[in-house]
């Protein structure tokens, strides 16, 4: 079953492209629509370009956690505004943003595991987190009627889930409302570049002049930055979901063990995804990035299946070009829509754990099995950080799986740094230069 967001329904935001503007944000995610609020907020003209919908890739496809729990330690002070601000904007938006309190459980099959999510545990234990460890002996009352014969879990109470497909998409209204322009089905091609920083933004339908961008273009910011001489290691991979057939409400909680993911979904059935089964189509970037990768693969944090190509026109298929004229179609013209076939082996897994991990909420049927790319970088911390070599650009990408929770905040983060304000956070950890000025990649938590 296909993805909701389709290029062949209208366009619910078409304004005319405007001549000039004070900021202009490519991609219309999380990321992007929360930074165009802000900007707006700020009284800031600010016009949001995306080459297809809003929402309509991995902002929309994700689990729906809005968690601090197994977070980098830099992020968890970001993670926790997002918190705050996701509630805040909800509230806003009437509760049509989905948001609640559920809580999510990281579930051990063994003492090991236990024992990293104590490891964690301690080193975040100065961020005053509602984070604690369950034995098997709690489980119970944790997740009743559970049968899956967990050792025990990291347990945080406060996390939040939302509805992604419903939440961004009323950001983005928000957006408006407060003031912000959107074009949809509107490709930025390039940069306008003039005496070496940024002087406007080349789109298929003509050039706005500005003097600032914000790029949130996820899987495919490193494809429009090595346009433009940047080069970054930023890879994709694909990760499947589902939602399932409303069912019995007696798992009030999110939670991931070796097997399945789960949460309750708000029209009374659950979000499912294999937990371990995402998959890298190699290509060229993949090929040159590989090195800058060799730490987090010997972590095993994030698990992968190998794929030699990927499909036509995704942003590291061998064919797609990595420079092209601004007044020809580029490869974000030939994609709008990053839409990946779903793993239904993966799938099927997902459901044959839920349902032996909760036998008695009865048989579980897929409603709509997806798939989406998730972009990733080497230490699985993003890149949030002014372009020094590009003055004008601000970037907010590589949020390695993270991005919905915690977007609103990055959002608010990145009109700051466009409007030179402080950001409120160290972004040290998430700075550009990283990957040039001989760092060494240290890897996220391997919770």
């Amino acid at each position: 079953m296909s993805f909701p967001f389709r290029m062949d329904r209208p366009a619910e935001h078409g304004a005319a492209l405007p001549a000039a503007a004070d900021v202009v944000v490519i991609g219309g995610g999380v990321i992007g629509v929360s930074a165009a609020l802000f900007l707006a907020r700020a009284g800031l003209r600010v016009t949001l370009l995306e080459k297809g919908r809003i929402a309509a890739e991995q902002s929309s496809r994700n689990w729906g956690w809005i968690r601090v729990q197994g977070r980098d330690m830099a992020e968890i002070p970001v993670a926790l505004e997002a918190q705050r601000l996701w509630q805040a904007l909800d509230a806003e938006c009437g509760g049509r943003l989905g948001i609640r309190q559920v809580g999510v459980s990281y579930l051990a099959r063994g003492q090991k595991e236990m024992e990293r999510f104590a490891a964690w545990l301690a080193s975040a234990r100065d961020h005053g987190l509602s984070s604690h460890l369950v034995e098997a002996s709690g489980l119970d009352a944790l997740l009743p009627g559970a049968a899956a014969g967990w050792t025990g879990a990291l347990h945080t109470p406060t996390d939040l889930k939302g509805e992604p497909w419903v939440a961004v998409p009323e950001l983005a209204r928000l957006a408006v409302a407060e003031g912000a322009t959107i074009l949809e089905g509107c490709a930025v091609r390039t940069l306008d570049i003039a005496g070496g920083r940024v002087a406007g933004v080349v789109t298929e339908h003509g050039t706005i002049r500005t003097s600032e961008a914000v790029l949130a273009g996820g899987a495919w910011s490193a494809l429009f930055l090595r346009r433009h001489g940047i080069r970054v290691p930023q890879l994709s991979v694909r990760s499947t979901a589902l939602a399932t057939d409303p069912l019995p409400q007696r798992v009030a909680g999110a939670g991931v063990d070796d097997r399945v993911a789960f949460r309750p979904r708000a029209d009374g059935g659950y979000t499912l995804a294999p937990s371990v089964a995402a998959t890298l189509y190699v290509g060229p970037d993949a090929v040159r990035a590989a090195p800058s990768y060799l730490p987090v693969l010997r972590q095993g944090t994030v698990p992968v299946r190998l794929k030699p190509a990927a499909p036509a026109h995704f942003p590291d298929a061998w064919r797609t070009p990595r420079r092209w004229d601004a007044d020809a179609e580029s490869p974000f013209e030939r994609m709008r829509i990053l839409d990946p076939a779903p793993d239904m082996a993966g799938a099927a897994s997902a459901i044959a754990g839920f349902e032996a991990a909760f036998p008695d909420l009865g048989p579980v049927r897929a409603r709509r099995v997806w798939a989406g790319m998730i972009d990733t970088m080497p230490d699985l911390v993003p890149v949030v950080d002014r372009a020094a070599p590009l003055p004008g650009l601000t970037l907010a990408f590589g949020m390695s799986g993270h991005g919905f929770g915690i977007g609103p905040a990055f959002g608010r983060i990145a009109a700051d740094l466009v409007q030179g304000n402080a950001p409120g956070h160290d972004l040290v950890r998430f700075r550009l230069s990283r990957f040039s000025d001989g760092s060494r990649m240290v890897p996220g938590p391997n919770v």
